[in-house]
């Protein structure tokens, strides 16, 4: 018993990462998983500009599952929001609706709503139909008082209809394949490449081609070439997969696709190779990979939408590059957007890349020196 104490007092990683998950898993479990949605950013295109129609915008921010991002002019502005992603859904209040309202006619408004996350549009449109019962009641009965309480099913009434976009039969497969690509294409590279480094250390080969004439740099990117190629084949596996197996089709650029992919998986490969310089045991690699592959699930949007999440758990969740790359995923396969409207993503993305591959050279140049 005491000498099984002594070996695990010498591998004081894998002590930290026992200690340390625990904890870990329970705050970001307690604090990441919420099936509960709310907080929808929402903007509103209020064409009438009475009081009836800010009376409506108002209501549906009262439900507790809208929150007014933006006021917009037009149409136009407001597709161009629901494409970048910067709202989950939008209100449109066609001129005359007050005026609807005052002949005791129908009044008829729209909410479109982002389908990509079928979760959150399911709530926006449950919200939205609630909204549009409840204001027609409080009409009708506001009608009936006014004429001595006569009953008159022909009052006033709000007719809120839901048009949801990208995803219309709210499919959740359209939601799930990108985010499955996204992260099989984190994980795959990221542990093959880890787990091939520290093996070849393990083995005594890494020392072998450090004694060669070859310079680190030069050892790091032949390294690295093959598994980009690897990743690739994967990537075209998966999109295969996904597109003729499971339906989900590419609305949008196939090669801006791949273009930005090569980008994630700059970051992936650069942070296998930095696990493999901390690490001694493909043991450590395992534990570590893990110890980031959570996080990866549960704060980047992969299956719980962010905006439910608290505050700080929502900025834990913008330095994980997966979060990035899942938006750049859905949006270009479900949207069909451009890169016009992917700049938000694709410079946080080139940030991490670049980062974690000069910190894992510097780490790996060291090791060789």
């Amino acid at each position: 018993m005491r000498k099984e104490f002594t070996q695990i007092r010498r591998d004081p990683p894998s002590l930290i990462i026992v200690f340390i998950m625990p904890v870990f898993m329970l705050l970001l479990f307690g604090y990441a998983v919420n099936t509960d949605v709310d907080h929808i950013p929402l903007a509103v295109c209020d064409q009438d500009q009475s009081q009836a129609s800010r009376l409506l915008t108002q209501n549906l921010i009262n439900t507790g599952y809208f929150d007014l991002a933006y006021q917009v002019k037009n149409n136009e502005e407001l597709k161009a929001l629901l494409d970048s992603g910067k709202i989950r859904a939008g209100l449109v209040i066609p001129a005359g609706y007050a005026r609807d309202l005052r002949r005791r006619e129908t009044a008829t408004a729209q909410l479109l709503v982002d389908g990509t996350d079928p979760l959150v549009a399911r709530t926006a449109f449950s919200a939205a139909e609630i909204v549009g019962q409840v204001n027609s009641q409080e009409l009708r009965l506001t009608a009936l008082g006014r004429e001595g309480l006569t009953i008159d099913l022909r009052g006033p009434a709000i007719d809120l209809r839901t048009r949801v976009w990208y995803n219309p039969g709210l499919e959740s497969l359209k939601f799930n394949i990108p985010g499955l690509i996204g992260l099989i294409m984190q994980n795959v590279t990221m542990m093959l490449t880890a787990f091939a480094l520290v093996r070849e250390r393990e083995r005594g080969t890494l020392e072998q081609l450090m004694v060669t004439p070859v310079k680190g740099s030069e050892l790091m990117i032949g390294k690295l070439i093959p598994y980009v190629i690897i990743a690739f084949v994967d990537m075209g596996l998966a999109l295969s997969i996904g597109t003729l197996w499971f339906k989900v089709p590419v609305a949008g650029s196939i090669f801006l696709l791949l273009g930005l992919t090569l980008l994630f998986l700059v970051f992936a490969l650069g942070l296998g190779m930095f696990f493999s310089t901390i690490a001694r045991t493909q043991l450590q690699v395992m534990q570590m990979t893990m110890l980031f592959i959570l996080p990866s699930v549960l704060l980047s949007g992969f299956i719980f939408p962010r905006a439910s999440m608290p505050l700080p758990i929502q900025y834990l969740g913008n330095i994980i590059p997966l979060t990035y790359f899942l938006d750049i995923l859905r949006g270009i396969m479900l949207k069909g957007i451009g890169i016009n409207y992917l700049w938000g993503d694709i410079i946080p993305l080139l940030g991490f890349g670049l980062g974690i591959i000069a910190l894992a050279s510097w780490r790996f140049r060291k090791r060789i020196e």
